[in-house]
């Protein structure tokens, strides 16, 4: 009886393992990573993510994204980058007005962060979250980040990586175009 009943429990959790990663519940992506910071909460019209920071190796990058958080700067700003099994991306300004379509995704708060933090160590592995940037200047990055949705390699050092999403996939992977991002926070 011992053994039918240990073999009972080992199925149990097995099962109901699967079935909270199915439904987006606990997984191994809900623990931080060693020397993570603050935790960022987007609160999207798709549902909630939180994003684990890497300011010991990207500084300035999450210093700037923490500040436009607590500004309140992403609060009702629309992603304007969707693109199924690659990115989400959201930062510009301009996508609260919805006449100013055809220019999403050319704006963001104006000021560069000035610095390239790119790093071998973080990779564009599913749930990167990273700054965008227009040309080929990766100092040029301003507000605008994205998070994959796929392991995406041809991406890595060329962009910086700066948090990874720890809860929330599901609702990244459903984010459409236009969808709004209803609020920004901070966790310390």
């Amino acid at each position: 009886m011992t053994g039918l009943r240990g073999a009972c429990a080992v199925l149990y959790v097995c099962a109901l393992g699967v079935m909270l990663t199915a439904s987006g519940g606990a997984s191994t992506m809900d623990q931080t990573s060693p020397g993570a910071g603050p935790i960022v909460v987007l609160e999207t019209a798709k549902g909630t993510i939180e994003v684990e920071t890497y300011p010991e190796e990207a500084p300035k990058t999450v210093a700037r994204v923490i500040e436009l958080v607590k500004k309140n700067f992403y609060n009702g700003q629309r992603f304007h980058r969707a693109e199924p099994k690659f990115v989400v991306q959201v930062g510009d300004p301009q996508t609260r007005n919805m006449q100013l379509q055809e220019w999403w995704g050319r704006s963001g708060f104006g000021k560069p962060i000035g610095v390239s933090e790119i790093t071998k160590k973080r990779r564009h592995l599913r749930g990167a979250v990273a700054m965008a940037y227009a040309g080929t200047d990766p100092r040029a990055a301003d507000s605008q980040f994205y998070i994959t949705l796929r392991n995406a390699p041809e991406l890595d050092v060329k962009y910086t990586v700066w948090g990874r999403v720890i809860s929330g996939m599901a609702a990244a992977d459903r984010i459409e175009r236009g969808d709004i991002l209803k609020k920004a926070s901070v966790k310390e």
